[in-house]
């Protein structure tokens, strides 16, 4: 297993036991974006606790705000959090919330958490850098594919086109469920590449689970210049753990701990 690898499994392994411990949150979701997560922040994005307080850095917001189990893993893995601090997800006296808050967690970029706008952050972010501040770092967004049916996402990328955010990176988690089904069932939202396109996004279509594409893809979105990047990712809702996956039942349930021991099993964790 290489480095990328282990990584995210250990990611995998905490967004079960947060979601497990608060016997709430959003785990399907949270499963899907860890190889795109984990990739960016091991290998992709400048960020460290060195530079985490200044504007010299690249910026990451997670449009999907509910999935905060992965962010919040994430940066534990890179050491902004403590791993016992965890365990506080979604308790009411502990700064790791449902939704993600900026005020509270270093390495938070922005609170998410309604659906749709997260994405219009990252745009105005892509903004200050590119046209007020003029440094050359980057804004990376996680999208949702149910949240795509959200009206407010295509006004941001119309506004990202407009002013040639090429310093701008929107990974779109397409795993093709959301909290009522199958995202065709609910309000189709195809062709996203087409969409995405038409858009005046240059668009590259991954399998969300290679890390050899998420890195390639990275690197495209980094030579890309003069329109921003969406990455369409393919991946696998509830991935990692048989029993979750492609079943949207676990977009926001918690296991009990006869599935917690099954999923920590399957995941090599205790």
């Amino acid at each position: 297993m290489t480095d990328i690898e282990k990584h995210a499994l250990h990611v995998r392994q905490n967004i079960i036991k947060m979601v497990y411990a608060a016997q709430s949150g959003h785990p399907g979701g949270s499963l899907s974006g860890a190889d795109l997560l984990t990739d960016l922040y091991f290998r992709e994005m400048d960020i460290n606790k060195d530079n985490v307080d200044t504007i010299e850095r690249d910026r990451f917001v997670l449009s999907k705000g509910h999935a905060s189990p992965l962010l919040y893993a994430v940066l534990c893995e890179k050491g902004f959090l403590p791993e016992e601090e965890l365990q506080g997800f979604r308790q009411v006296d502990s700064k790791l919330q449902g939704h993600p808050n900026m005020n509270y967690v270093s390495g938070v970029d922005m609170s998410t958490g309604s659906l749709g706008q997260g994405i219009s952050a990252a745009v105005g972010m892509a903004i200050a850098n590119k046209h007020i501040d003029k440094n050359e770092h980057r804004i990376y967004c996680l999208l949702g594919d149910g949240e795509s049916e959200e009206g407010q996402v295509w006004e941001a990328c119309m506004a990202a086109s407009h002013y040639k955010l090429d310093n701008l990176c929107v990974m779109l988690d397409y795993n093709h469920l959301q909290i009522d089904g199958n995202i065709d069932d609910v309000i189709g939202p195809e062709p996203f590449k087409s969409k995405f396109e038409a858009f005046g996004f240059h668009t590259i279509e991954i399998d969300g689970h290679n890390f050899k594409e998420i890195e390639a893809a990275f690197k495209e979105a980094r030579e890309t210049k003069g329109q921003p990047t969406a990455i369409i990712a393919h991946t696998i809702k509830g991935k990692g753990v048989s029993f979750m996956e492609n079943n949207y039942a676990w977009h926001g349930s918690a296991p009990n701990k006869e599935q917690y021991e099954e999923a920590m099993k399957e995941l090599g964790g205790e």
